[in-house]
């Protein structure tokens, strides 16, 4: 049982970060399209918030293997 919330408590980690990557990608696609001289700063700020992002599935796989190995 523990394995099956496990696994549950990661997909669901890694569906939100997807779902968050996509938003910021996508926002920052808007913004090159409104102001292109803004590119690279807006490439950074983008970087910075998808390993935000990418911190929380990392950051679940972790506490998942915890919960099931107890």
């Amino acid at each position: 049982m523990g394995f099956l919330a496990a696994a549950i408590a990661v997909g669901l980690a890694a569906v939100g970060a997807g779902v968050g990557n996509g938003l910021i990608v996508s926002k920052t696609i808007e913004g090159v399209a409104r102001q292109p001289e803004a590119r690279s700063t807006l490439q950074t700020i983008m970087f910075i918030g998808i390993a935000l992002v990418e911190a929380i599935p990392i950051i679940a796989v972790v506490i998942a293997f915890m919960a099931s190995a107890q």
